[in-house]
C-alpha cells in the first residue's frame, strides 16, 4: 500500500466507523443507505409526520452522538426523520440523490405521512426547496436558502465560485420552480446581504412567504438555536402555521440576544448617527449586562458635559 493510499484508509476509517453505527441504530426501523460517492440518506421510522433535512457530514460528525441535529429534534417530537447527509459542499447536485428522490416518488414513500417538512439552512435551504417537488402538499421552511447558483442567473452572487461550476439546470435544479406543490414555503433571509437579497426576491409565488431576518447574517440557523426560536419555528412550520405575525412574535426576542443588538449599534457606529447609537445604549444598558454597551453610553454622556466642568460642580 502506497503512502497515498494508506493516508486514504486513515482518513475514511472514522466514516466507516460512523457508517456501521448508523446502519445498527436504523436495522429495525428504518435505513442507512450511501448515496454514490458524496451523499448518504438516513431514514428513521417513528411517527405520522414526517421531517426532511440536509445537513452535512462534517457537521453531522461534530454532535455529541454523531447523529443529525434533525435526529434529536424529531425523535423528541415522536417524528420519523429523512436526512440527506452531503460529505463536503455538493449543493446535493448529484444524479444519485435525483435518482435517490425519484424512487421515493415512485414507492409513494411521502404518502404514507400525514404531514411532511422540507427544512434545511444554506446549502441544506437550497436543497429542502428543491426537493420538496418530490412531495406534493409538503410544508417547506427555508434558511439563507439559494434560489440557484447558476452563473447565466446569479453572476453577482460571488459567495461561493466553486459551487457556480456545479449543474444548477437538470433535474431538482431551479428551488423556486421546484416550490409550486408545496402547501406553503417560508423562506427566512438577511436582506442587510446584497446578495441572499436578490436571491430571496426570486422566492416569489402566492404559497411562498419571504421573511427578514436583519444583522444576522447568513449564519440564521446558529442564531436562531441561540435565541431559542429554531424549535418553534420548526414545530410551527411542521403544522402550516408559521406566519408572518408568529414570526414577528418570536423575533421580538431579538432584543435581548447581544449578538444582534452588536451588529446594530456597529451598523450605527459605521454611519456615525450619534442619536440612534444614543438611543441603542439606552435600551440595552438597563435591561442587559452588555459591557460595551455601558462605555459607549458612557462616553457619550461624557461628551455631553461641558468643557472643563466637573462633575460635583455642576
Amino acid at each position: 500500500m502506497t503512502d497515498a493510499e494508506l493516508e486514504t484508509t486513515q482518513q475514511n476509517a472514522p466514516k466507516q466507523v460512523w457508517a456501521a453505527k448508523l446502519e445498527k441504530l436504523t436495522e429495525d426501523s428504518g435505513y442507512f443507505h450511501h448515496l454514490g460517492a458524496h451523499h448518504s440518506a438516513l431514514f428513521i421510522d417513528e411517527g405520522s409526520k414526517l421531517l426532511v433535512c440536509f445537513e452535512t457530514l462534517a457537521e453531522v460528525m461534530s454532535t455529541p452522538d454523531q447523529l443529525p441535529r434533525g435526529h434529536e429534534l424529531a425523535k423528541a417530537r415522536g417524528w420519523s426523520m429523512l436526512c440527506l447527509i452531503a460529505d463536503g459542499e455538493t449543493w446535493y447536485r448529484d444524479p444519485a440523490v435525483y435518482a435517490f428522490f425519484d424512487r421515493q416518488v415512485d414507492d409513494s414513500f411521502f404518502e404514507d405521512f400525514d404531514h411532511v417538512l422540507f427544512y434545511g439552512a444554506g446549502m441544506g435551504g437550497y436543497a429542502a426547496c428543491a426537493y420538496s417537488v418530490a412531495s406534493p402538499g409538503s410544508q417547506v421552511f427555508a434558511l439563507n436558502p439559494r434560489a440557484t447558483l447558476d452563473p447565466e442567473q446569479t453572476r453577482w452572487d460571488t459567495r461561493t465560485r466553486r459551487a457556480s461550476r456545479l449543474d444548477f439546470t437538470s433535474r431538482y435544479g431551479y428551488a423556486p420552480d421546484m416550490l409550486e406543490g408545496c402547501a406553503r414555503a417560508t423562506v427566512v433571509h438577511d436582506p442587510q446581504l446584497p446578495a441572499e437579497a436578490m436571491q430571496a426576491a426570486l422566492f416569489r409565488a402566492p404559497y411562498i412567504t419571504r421573511l427578514s431576518a436583519p444583522y444576522l447574517g447568513d449564519r440564521l440557523e446558529t442564531h436562531f438555536g441561540a435565541m431559542g426560536l429554531l424549535e418553534p419555528m420548526i414545530d410551527q412550520a411542521m403544522a402550516g402555521k408559521l406566519t408572518p405575525t408568529s414570526f414577528a412574535k418570536l423575533w421580538r426576542q431579538r432584543r435581548e440576544y447581544l449578538p444582534y443588538l452588536k451588529a446594530v449599534l456597529d451598523l450605527a457606529e459605521e454611519r456615525n448617527r450619534e442619536s440612534h447609537i444614543r438611543m441603542i445604549c439606552n435600551s440595552v444598558v438597563p435591561r442587559l449586562r452588555a459591557p460595551r454597551f455601558v462605555k459607549r453610553l458612557a462616553r457619550l454622556m461624557d461628551a455631553d458635559e461641558p468643557t472643563g466642568t466637573k462633575p460635583d460642580q455642576a
